[in-house]
């Protein structure tokens, strides 16, 4: 596993209080003030793990999470945000942008840690053999072992969570899965008041594979429950 932190925050004594706690857990920790020195030294070290901080000089977070996730080196970099922002808009924004989990300032460092082991040992969770490396669903393909998805023979585009919660409901076709289940399974927690993340990724994995994500034909919503792929 890649014990290497970088944590991006513009505020000192947030750098030093994670640092320190970081530390104590074995991570080898780097730092950034500014979203263009984040960038540098990511592409420098290539961090297991980024704590990215949305309000930053020079460049912002969202900035910061959007370039690492174009970058073919860095694409696969597990981020969590920090943000003073309270508002559900900015938090679903970087969620959208590939973010993997967020955490609202001011934080405890012991909920901090829960989110860090969960990421982490997502990330780290080794690949479960898989009978058929395949699986058709209409006119979709996905390719398990490739982490690929097709439809009409055009590749899809999809984020490491993305391609997870679209193989768990594939899976599991015609089964209704719950919020709660679904955060469990691919974001490796269960939390109360953040199924919305979940909601978050299936709205963006329908853009991506839907003709029509207002009139979904692949994930079905299940009022107050779930979804199951039909």
């Amino acid at each position: 596993m890649n014990k290497k932190v970088l944590i991006v925050d513009d505020e000192e004594n947030i750098v030093e209080l994670l640092k320190f706690n970081m530390e104590l857990k074995g991570y080898k920790v780097e730092y950034a003030y500014d979203g263009e020195e984040a960038l540098k030294k990511a592409k420098d070290i290539k961090p297991g793990l980024i704590l990215l901080d949305l309000m930053l000089p020079i460049m912002d977070g969202t900035k910061v999470c959007s370039k690492i996730r174009e970058d073919e080196e860095l694409k696969d970099t597990p981020i969590i945000m920090l943000t003073a922002k309270n508002m559900e808009k900015d938090k679903i924004y970087g969620l959208e942008l590939g973010a993997d989990d967020y955490i609202t300032k001011p934080f405890s460092i012991k909920e901090l840690m829960a989110r860090v082991k969960a990421v982490t040992r997502r990330y780290a969770a080794p690949s479960q053999p898989i009978m058929d490396t395949s699986l058709e669903i209409s006119e979709l393909y996905i390719d398990m072992e490739n982490y690929e998805v097709f439809k009409r023979n055009e590749k899809i585009d999809l984020t490491l969570k993305e391609f997870e919660l679209l193989k768990l409901l594939a899976l599991n076709r015609g089964k209704v899965l719950t919020r709660n289940y679904l955060l469990d399974k691919i974001w490796g927690y269960e939390y109360f008041g953040e199924t919305r993340t979940v909601d978050v990724h299936i709205r963006h994995l329908r853009k991506k594979i839907e003709d029509n994500d207002k009139k979904p034909q692949y994930i079905e919503t299940i009022r107050g429950v779930g979804y199951k792929i039909k």
